[in-house]
């Protein structure tokens, strides 16, 4: 279709602005042919008339649907131009944060100004391997692009980094190195990567300098090479540099610096080494304070000068070399400083004694009247004489800078030679990756000599690129198979022609330095005589005659000639360097020293990389004179060689090119300046890359990629079988110019613009259908909501009408009850009305009767008062008369006494002056107080008499008062008889009324006593109460006491349970920590021994040539690939022993009570050295003694061992002959014996076989002693030997010694041959007492021989006693601890003491418990080794029993011989072993190990077999007690199975059988150990073939040690097996066919990138975790284990899909959340399949869902963040950030994340404490653990099949 067609309404485009460079605009209607004017619609609302031109009637650039928009890579854009470009860089760069972009070929990058976290290792362990497409845009992918190549067609790499300064190459560059050398490796252990690295800062201080534009400039151009050997690993590297600026040395413009070394130095001048440099301030010194700005922001000069030399002494440049080069640095400061005076115009001179000329002259080592004479003079030379002329004062200023110039030029060579030499190889370099770090094109204000040749470098580089670019063009055209047509491009040949052919630029430059009069404006007239009108690129300013103006392909520049000369010359006096030269200095004359003394092996000329300075140039050849010539070349010529080696290095290697941009001049950070950017994207050359692709057909898809994304635009009828043939026929219907299109072999190529055309085509077939679904959705939701609310209508009425006729009921109901009410109403207020009325005339008459009788009442009552007042007013007046009359006489008698008073008290005052007289009075009032304290106690004495009284009275009254009434009533009766008795009446009236007196005094006394009782009683109950009420608080109180402890102590619990769980899930980390940190130890400690075993191999083979080729590993496994290499050594016994016990050193404690019981077994252990060490001191004491001893007896030592082993035999022989005789005595009894006296039943017979039974029960019992004996001879003998292997034959006759001196030997050897000698007899002759009698003398000849042992017992007890006595001491310690604790607890508040004691409380109980485990320990063992011989005695007397009987028998023949036919018959008790000899062992190991092939034995066999075949072999040397053949047999078991898996290491099935059998045999270990712990679940029969004589925990700990490092080696390999399949399954591929939409995706996947293998699908993954599941399963794996394996299989599927998804644009996507989720319910789906779900699978996979849900959600509002903040409690807040940031649209529907909701949820999450990682550790391996799984095979049903080939192995 025409282009014009896609100009219609709402189309968008792109139109100029001075301001923005390029505008958005809409179109307002249809654009048609001939139209002058586009009426468009501005983004900020406004409307524009855009005129078109005239002349070319260009219409604006069409602007790319958004869903194009951010893409990776710019060639996937439909229209390919500048704004296209532009806006996407900007979206990726201000909304996505994403700095890097493809450009076809090219990456751009854009400065950040900020540190981004995409740099770590994890990311470059997630680009590692990956093809270049495949990742989002990053340096990383270049570098690998880069490395993949280099090792797939064995050629030669480069990237190129250009841009301008403060764009970031420099640290691109670094970026790249770093990646090179983490994923490569280093072919020594010289850290060759390191030093590569380690260059980066000494070269950056000596050639960076801050800028106007950059902080960090670099001011030369350097190629770096980093050597690769043939297995591309670093070997090396080699570096070149380019023009650096000399100038800045000496000149610095405003807000710049000099290079970052000077100021280095001066911030450290300080420091004691660097004083005699005498150097002080920046601001001191000329060369430094001219920018004025002598600091940047955030650098600190000292830290980074320290970290310079800290990068020289790493690279080999010593102290000595250190410090001569900061000396000739210091020197130039100085010399900076140096002034002249002006004699006159023609001459000038430095003032005498110059400080800065003299510090300058002792620093250098020079003649200071020397340097001050040729400072201020030169020599000319003539054909006949010699002149010296002065210079004047400019020139001599001139001079001086340009030897400081020099001087530091030949120092920057200097030190890259010896960078050079350091990084240098002696191993031969196969192939290389180069490193250009060059400026970018420059022009500025005032462009000189240094933009000339830097934008001079810049043209041939991007003609290069030009070349490179077409020809990677015509490289896929022709591969495709489409027609080639030529694409014009920019071709900047013209442009270099101008600069370096003849009469070139340069040329005319050379020529006028050499002319003796030459000068700028001559070379300037030159020019434009020779190139003005005649070149088209080449102009004249108008207003100029000094400057000259360029045409660059990327703009035009204008140079001002002024300085090219003299720059071009580099000018200095030979004088000066001469003086320089001889210098006593020794480093300073080496720097100007000739070239073919150079020191770096990469000098200038042997590697084509020629100096830049003139007087730094090589000679060719060494011949006289030819210095002189090669003096004089000029900067241009060097560097237009130089150059053009370069070119050359360039055009040998693949090409990798990084573009980068400066965003803004302002260093902000994600800032974008529309006009800066262009400007550098049209330099740099990558608009010209969009242009060369939009000339031919930039969009590409494959038939795939095409069918899949417009499959909408197709009708069924139009699919068919064949994707490519429907993929022609779909775009013959819609692309009717077939000039739009071409079909290629793999793909489809489309001109400009037509995948947009296709794109609106897809837009509109979408909306239509959407609009349809909406229509039916919308209609049916309407129909809905209709039914629904008729149904609600019809429910309401219902519901009303109900209620309605409800309200009218409740309205009759309650108007019958109000009738009622009124009723029940009226009725009780007439009653209460009445009751009221008949209530107030009742009060009233009462009332008014009582008013009555009370006026009665006080009438009375005044008369009776009247009376009485009288009655007392007379009495009253009588007193009064008495008291007057008495008043007058006591007052004459107070008058007399006063004066008798008087004359006493002045008696009293002269005695009152004395002190007797105060004693006295003291006297006195002492006893007056005692007398009246008495008082009062005899008061209180009488109180309680009284009251006693008064209770006795009252008695007493009682009783009077009943006797009265009884007597009156006695009286009343005989008032008759009282009639008669008149008289008596009369005195019992009297007595009556006596009486009666009495009574009331007894009431009054009464009435007295009770009143003061109810006083007393008042007191004591208000005290009561009072202590009540006390009593009452104190309760209250103790109750809130109580109440605040209780609290208190909840809360104490409460904390304590909270710290308690804080302190187990701590323990619980710290547990799983230590065992990861041990476990990645034992895989580092396995890695270094392998390490070790190939280095041997290496050494073994370095004089083989190795083959050709080269098969790359993956490349994260490229630094360790040696790790699965194989050696076919196996170590030696010696050595064995060693390694195996190695790892189980390196164990650290896993909980505190292991911790505790380690330390005190070490301190036991520290105890047992030094008990062992003073019986090593006794030992060699005694031997000293024994030493003449033994000269006198030479011979003794092997009679004595004769002896023994003949003792030992003899007794054996004895024990036998001595069974065989009770056999036959028994038989001579029963047969010549009379019956009654032989028969069973006989008294004598029960006693004679009573003696027998005790005596054959004692003998067995000596001879399980004489083998316990023989066990522990044994044991100390090899326990005694490696402590002094000099003492054994000493210590040995010593014994030997003893037992002779005591006859102990010669007794017991005569007892023995008379025991044989009676053995000879007969025994049918021998009488019963005496055969007993032989019987009994043998065997105390056997107990003499037993005594030795009370001697060891001795000694043993002694030992006890010294344990002992160091017990006692260290309870003492412990004593003297506790009390210096108990100290320091006092000292501490009581909250810390009562925690402290608490803590010391638990330590000590703890203590104690593992003491008593210990003990507990010991019981049992002791337990177990009593029961074990009592099973032994037991089955003694068992064989006894049986032969009685058997001899016994009636059917037994008299003659027939004894045969130890039993013996045979009860060794199948001991069942369950295997035999095997000891030459036997390495074909055992060699048949069950090494050549066994686990297929069939996992299939045919049962699972384990091995593990207990092994097993049942180790049972059988420990029941022959032979520790040499255990200890053989494990380190053989446990090497062969390391030697194995390092030979088919990459083999599943092999790692997960040997897995399986070395755990198995691990829990054989335990189950068959003989420990309580792991004997719980054993049969009786299992616990009877425990091992009886070691203990294998040792070897249980170095079984579990190897048990890990399979396990890891088996994680390793199943990660190799599952990652290529992992991005492909879970990511890529389409589960859910036509959910996902293919975008363009450019030239990232481009032809040289690796093809895919194959694709994967999730199918696969499925199957191989199948196939995993099985084989592991077919091998008997713990279930646990197998647990942990799907653990780590599905953590690792989901850490790499995950990372992929966070570093993939392209994946980020909602259809892409539903494949992952619907892929992750598969995986769970297989997870409950296989009843795994308990494993913690799944939550390893919820990072991954929760990302897929993200994906997936709404990201619009404020709810929406705060749901995702919730949600993603798994991801870190990177995580998320990033993929709402690479969120991109596959759809039109779908809308992108805005900014401000990443804003938001940046500020939601910022309080949340995560990790700053931003992609998973796919690397990490979760500690495993071996939970022990007994088994229930029994071992006697264990049959070996003749397949594995062990014949030689017997059952026992």
């Amino acid at each position: 279709m025409a282009a014009s067609e896609l100009y219609t309404k709402f189309a968008r485009v792109w139109i100029p602005d001075p301001e923005e460079v390029w505008k958005s605009a809409e179109l307002l209607k249809d654009y048609k042919p001939g139209d002058k004017v586009l009426l468009l619609h501005l983004e900020e609302g406004k409307e524009l008339e855009y005129r078109l031109d005239p002349k070319t009637k260009e219409l604006p650039h069409l602007r790319n649907p958004d869903i194009l928009v951010g893409e990776n890579d710019l060639t996937a854009l439909s229209y390919l131009h500048e704004p296209a470009v532009l806006h996407n860089l900007r979206v990726r760069f201000i909304d996505s944060k994403l700095i890097y972009t493809y450009c076809g070929i090219v990456l751009v990058a854009i400065n950040p100004y900020e540190q981004l976290p995409i740099y770590g290792e994890d990311i470059i362990n997630a680009y590692s391997g990956q093809n270049m497409g495949d990742m989002d845009p990053h340096i990383f992918a270049v570098a690998e692009e880069a490395y993949k190549q280099m090792a797939r067609d064995e050629r030669n790499q480069s990237i190129i980094v250009s841009g301008e300064s403060g764009a970031g190459k420099t640290v691109s560059a670094k970026y790249a190195m770093r990646y090179f050398a983490t994923v490569s490796g280093s072919a020594s252990e010289a850290n060759v990567e390191e030093k590569v690295l380690a260059s980066n800062p000494i070269m950056e201080s000596i050639g960076n300098a801050k800028t106007t534009r950059n902080d960090n400039s670099s001011r030369f151009g350097k190629y770096i090479e980093i050597g690769f050997d043939k297995r591309y690993r670093i070997i090396g590297a080699n570096m070149r540099t380019y023009l650096l600026e000399k100038s800045r040395v000496v000149f610095q413009a405003e807000e710049e610096r000099n290079y970052h070394i000077f100021y280095q130095l001066c911030a450290s001048a300080k420091l004691p080494e660097f004083k005699m440099l005498r150097l002080g301030n920046a601001n001191h010194f000329h060369y430094t304070k001219q920018g004025g700005s002598p600091v940047i922001e955030g650098v600190d000069d000292a830290k980074e000068m320290a970290h310079t030399r800290q990068a020289c002494s790493l690279l080999g440049i010593s102290e000595s070399y250190q410090m001569g080069i900061f000396r000739i640095l210091a020197g130039i400061l100085h010399l900076g400083n140096v002034g002249f005076t002006s004699r006159d115009s023609d001459s000038c001179t430095i003032p005498p004694k110059h400080e800065p000329l003299s510090i300058f002259c002792d620093l250098m080592g020079v003649d200071y009247e020397e340097m001050c004479h040729w400072l201020c003079h030169r020599k000319l030379a003539t054909a006949t004489e010699t002149y010296i002329k002065p210079i004047s004062k400019l020139q001599a200023t001139n001079a001086r800078d340009a030897l400081s110039k020099h001087i530091y030029a030949k120092l920057f060579n200097w030190i890259v030679d010896h960078v050079n030499q350091a990084l240098h190889s002696a191993v031969k370099q196969h192939s290389f990756i180069g490193v250009l770090d060059i400026y970018g094109f420059e022009t500025f204000e005032i462009n000189s000599f240094e933009q000339f040749c830097i934008n001079y470098a810049n043209e041939k580089l991007q003609q290069q690129f030009n070349m490179h670019v077409f020809k990677l063009e015509q490289e896929e055209y022709m591969k495709e198979q489409i027609p080639w047509t030529l694409i014009d491009f920019y071709d900047n040949q013209p442009c270099i022609n101008l600069i370096e052919s003849k009469l070139g630029i340069l040329d005319l430059l050379d020529e006028e330095c050499k002319m003796p009069k030459g000068t700028d404006d001559t070379w300037a007239q030159k020019l434009y005589n020779t190139h003005l009108n005649k070149c088209a690129l080449f102009e004249k300013p108008r207003l100029s005659n000094k400057a000259f103006i360029i045409q660059h392909f990327a703009d035009k520049v204008e140079y001002q000639c002024e300085g090219f000369l003299e720059k071009n010359k580099d000018t200095v006096f030979e004088e000066q360097i001469k003086v320089l030269k001889s210098s006593k200095f020794k480093m300073l004359p080496e720097l100007f020293q000739d070239d073919e003394k150079a020191i770096s092996p990469t000098s200038a000329t042997s590697s084509g990389r020629t100096p830049l300075t003139r007087l730094s140039a090589k000679p060719t050849k060494g011949r006289p004179g030819q210095t002189a010539k090669e003096h004089k070349k000029t900067v241009g010529h060097q560097f237009r060689n130089s150059l053009h080696l370069l070119m050359e290095t360039l055009n040998a290697t693949t090409p990798h090119y990084v573009r980068c941009i400066k965003p803004n001049d302002f260093k902000f950070p994600f800032t974008f300046d529309e006009k800066r950017a262009v400007q550098q994207l049209r330099a740099c050359g990558v608009l010209e890359t969009i242009r060369i692709s939009a000339a031919g057909f930039p969009s590409r898809w494959t038939y795939q990629e095409f069918f899949s994304r417009y499959r909408v635009l197709m009708k069924q009828k139009d699919v068919l079988s064949d994707r490519k043939q429907t993929c022609k026929n779909v775009l013959e219907k819609l692309i009717l110019d077939k000039d739009k299109y071409q079909f290629g072999k793999t793909k489809i190529f489309f001109r400009a613009g037509q995948v947009a055309y296709l794109e609106k085509l897809r837009a509109d077939k979408l909306r239509a259908a959407c609009i349809r679904i909406q229509k039916t959705i919308r209609g049916w939701l309407q129909r809905k909501k209709y039914l629904r609310m008729r149904k609600a209508a019809v429910t309401v009425q219902r519901y009303v009408r109900g209620y309605q006729a409800r309200c009218y009921t409740k309205f009759l109901r309650r108007t019958k009850a109000a009738t009622i009410i009124q009723k029940y109403w009226r009725m009780y207020v007439v009653c209460r009305k009445y009751r009221i009325t008949r209530a107030a005339t009742i009060v009233l008459q009462s009332y008014l009767r009582g008013y009555l009788a009370r006026n009665r009442y006080r009438r009375i009552l005044r008369e009776h008062k009247a009376v009485i007042i009288q009655k007392w007013v007379r009495g009253w007046l009588a007193r009064t008369c008495y008291k007057k009359t008495m008043h007058a006489i006591i007052y004459l008698q107070c008058c007399f006494r006063r004066m008798m008073a008087k004359r006493e008290l002045k008696k009293l005052k002269i005695e009152a002056r004395s002190v007797e007289r105060y004693k006295k009075l003291h006297i006195g009032m002492e006893n007056k107080i005692m007398q009246l304290q008495r008082k009062v106690d005899e008061q209180n004495k009488d109180y309680k008499c009284l009251m006693e009284k008064l209770t006795n009275l009252e008695g007493v009254y009682n009783s009077e008062t009943e006797k009265r009434r009884s007597d009156l009533e006695r009286l009343q009766l005989s008032e008759e008889e009282a009639k008669v008795a008149t008289g008596r009446v009369l005195s019992l009236q009297e007595e009556i009324a006596k009486l009666r007196k009495d009574l009331e005094q007894t009431r009054s006394e009464k009435k007295s006593i009770e009143e003061r009782a109810d006083k007393y009683k008042q007191e004591t109950e208000q005290l009561v109460s009072d202590l009540k009420e006390e009593n009452t608080l104190l309760k209250q109180e103790k109750e809130a006491l109580n109440h605040l402890i209780v609290e208190q102590a909840k809360e104490m619990t409460e904390t304590m349970e909270k710290k308690l769980v804080e302190e187990t899930k701590q323990l619980e980390l710290d547990l799983n920590d230590e065992r990861l940190r041990y476990q990645n130890l034992l895989n580092e400690f396995s890695r270094l021994e392998e390490r070790y075993d190939d280095l041997k191999e290496e050494m073994t083979l370095m004089v083989n040539v190795p083959k050709p080729g080269h098969k790359r590993t993956d490349s994260t496994h490229s630094s360790n690939e040696s790790e699965y290499t194989f050696s076919s050594e196996i170590a030696d016994t010696e050595d064995i022993p060693l390694r195996t016990e190695e790892p189980s050193e390196k164990k650290v404690p896993l909980d505190m009570s292991l911790f505790l019981k380690l330390q005190k077994r070490v301190t036991e252990l520290e105890q047992e050295k030094q008990m062992m060490q003073d019986e090593l001191d006794r030992k060699e004491e005694q031997v000293l003694r024994s030493k003449a001893k033994e000269e006198e007896r030479p011979q003794i030592r092997g009679a004595e061992l004769e002896y023994e082993s003949l003792k030992r035999q003899e007794l054996e022989s004895e024990n036998k002959k001595l069974k065989n005789e009770l056999n036959e005595l028994r038989k001579a009894l029963s047969e010549k014996s009379a019956p009654e006296v032989t028969a069973p039943g006989a008294p004598a017979y029960r006693v004679l076989m009573e003696q027998l039974t005790s005596v054959s029960e004692e003998l067995d019992v000596r001879k399980e002693e004489v083998l316990i004996l023989r066990s522990q001879l044994v044991s100390q003998k090899e326990a005694i030997q490696p402590k002094n292997t000099m003492t054994d034959s000493t210590i040995l006759l010593e014994d030997v010694q003893k037992m002779k001196d005591k006859g102990e030997i010669a007794q017991a050897y005569i007892g023995l041959k008379e025991t044989n000698r009676q053995s000879a007899v007969d025994l049918h002759e021998l009488t019963e007492d005496g055969e007993l009698w032989l019987v009994y003398e043998g065997l105390k000849q056997a107990n003499r021989l037993l005594e030795s042992q009370l001697q060891s017992q001795k000694r043993s007890h002694e030992n006890e006693a010294e344990a002992l006595r160091g017990e006692i001491q260290s309870l003492k310690e412990e004593n003297n601890r506790q009390q210096q604790l108990l100290a320091q607890n006092l000292q501490l508040p009581p909250e810390a003491r009562i925690e402290a004691s608490l803590q010391h409380e638990i330590t000590r109980l703890t203590n104690e418990n593992l003491d008593l485990m210990e003990q507990l320990e010991k019981q049992d063992k002791t337990v177990r080794k009593l029961k074990k011989q009592l099973k032994v005695f037991a089955k003694k007397i068992g064989e006894l029993e049986v032969s009685q009987t058997e001899s016994i028998s009636p059917g037994q023949i008299i003659d027939e011989p004894i045969r130890p036919v039993n013996i045979p018959r009860k060794e199948k008790d001991f069942q369950g072993m295997l035999e095997y000899k000891k030459e036997d062992e390495q074909k055992l190991v060699k048949n069950l190990i090494l050549e066994l092939k686990p297929r069939g034995v996992a299939v045919n066999l049962i699972p384990g077999l091995p593990a207990y075949i092994l097993f049942m072999c180790v049972r059988h040397a420990d029941y022959l007690n032979d520790d040499q053949k255990v200890r053989s047999l494990l380190t053989s078991t446990i090497n062969s199975i390391k030697k194995v898996l390092k030979k088919r290491g990459d083999d599943f099935e092999t790692v997960s059988f040997w897995l399986s059998n070395t755990c198995r045999f691990l829990h054989c270990l335990k189950q068959y150990s003989g420990e309580e712990g792991f004997m719980k679940h054993n049969t009786s029969r299992q616990n009877e073939h425990c091992l009886t004589n070691f203990d294998l925990a040792e070897y249980r700990q170095v079984l579990s040690d190897l048990a890990i490092q399979i396990y890891q080696q088996l994680v390793r390999v199943l990660e190799n097996i599952l990652q290529p399949m992992i991005v492909s399954g879970m990511l890529e591929h389409e589960t859910i066919q036509g959910v996902s939409g293919v975008k363009p995706t450019g030239l990232r996947k481009r032809t040289s990138s690796i093809a895919d293998e194959g694709t994967y699908t999730l199918d696969s993954i499925l199957r191989q975790l199948n196939s995993f599941h099985s084989v592991m399963c077919q091998h008997g794996m713990d279930p646990e284990l197998i647990k942990q394996v799907v653990k780590q299989m599905f953590y690792i599927v989901g850490a790499i899909t995950l990372n992929n998804l966070l570093l993939r644009k392209d994946m980020c996507s909602w259809s892409k959340g539903m494949q992952i989720r619907y892929n992750v319910s598969q995986l769970e789906e297989w997870l409950r399949d296989k009843n795994l779900m308990n494993s913690g699978a799944k939550e390893t996979l919820e990072p991954l869902i929760q990302a897929a849900q993200l994906l997936q959600v709404k990201k619009k509002t404020d709810d929406d963040a705060e749901a995702i903040c919730s949600m993603c409690n798994a991801l870190t807040t990177a995580q998320i950030v990033k993929v709402l940031n690479l969120y991109t649209p596959v759809n039109e529907f779908e809308e992108r994340v805005s900014v401000s909701f990443i804003r938001t949820i940046q500020m939601r999450l910022r309080d949340r404490k995560d990790s700053p990682q931003l992609l998973m550790d796919a690397k990490h391996i979760f500690p495993v653990t071996f939970p022990f799984n007994p088994s229930s095979l029994a071992l006697e049903t264990i049959q070996i099949p003749a397949s594995l080939g062990l014949g030689f192995i017997s059952r026992v």
